[in-house]
């Protein structure tokens, strides 16, 4: 399956571009970048967690790969404190180590099993679930749910490739697919037109 930039979801895109704001993996100026806005707590972000690794792999230097918090706290109730434990994390340096370790834990996402995430990352747990508790981090997970909304998010995971959104299967082969006909494209938008008018 390839990806025609064209046809995206009637050319749903960013409406917030990735800048320095964002949590990124990867180069700043590799040629691919993959947004996924997720829930740490939906099944669906569970299921595509490990598939977002091996796409990694795969594609190397060649991809940026960037997670934007988007919890449905109507059907998740664990999934903003979780987001919240990312975040706390994420000052601290951490927030990539806190994200795997939510994802992997999918099951064990109270404000207790939070604070022991932060210990084993050497965090003070205390001063995590604290800031959990109070929101401290609420203004920037509303921020990164805001703009998802804006982009037509409507659930998760919902992925942007290279800004428009990807609406295909949530395999590592049609991912991939799907950004090497990203690719394919920006190149043909780049190469010089050499035929001549008359």
């Amino acid at each position: 399956m390839t990806f025609d930039p064209d046809s995206s979801s009637e050319n749903a895109s960013l409406t917030m571009p990735v800048s320095k704001r964002d949590h990124i993996q990867g180069l700043t100026d590799a040629p691919l970048t993959l947004v996924e806005y997720g829930d740490y707590e939906c099944p669906a972000c569970g299921q595509a967690y490990p598939i977002i690794k091996a796409i990694q792999h795969a594609a190397g230097k060649q991809l940026r790969f960037v997670f934007r918090n988007f919890p449905l706290v109507n059907a998740h109730p664990y999934a903003e404190h979780a987001a919240e434990a990312a975040e706390s994390a994420g000052t601290r340096g951490r927030f990539w180590e806190m994200h795997d370790l939510l994802f992997e834990n999918q099951a064990g996402l109270e404000d207790q099993q939070l604070a022991q995430y932060a210990m084993e990352l050497g965090l003070d747990a205390r001063t995590l679930v604290t800031e959990v508790r109070e929101g401290r981090f609420t203004p920037r997970i509303r921020e990164d749910f805001i703009s998802g909304v804006k982009s037509g998010v409507n659930g998760t995971p919902t992925f942007f490739i290279n800004g428009l959104r990807y609406d295909g299967d949530y395999d590592a082969r049609s991912i991939l697919g799907a950004l090497e006909g990203s690719r394919a494209s920006q190149s043909k938008t780049r190469r010089p037109n050499r035929s001549r008018s008359l």
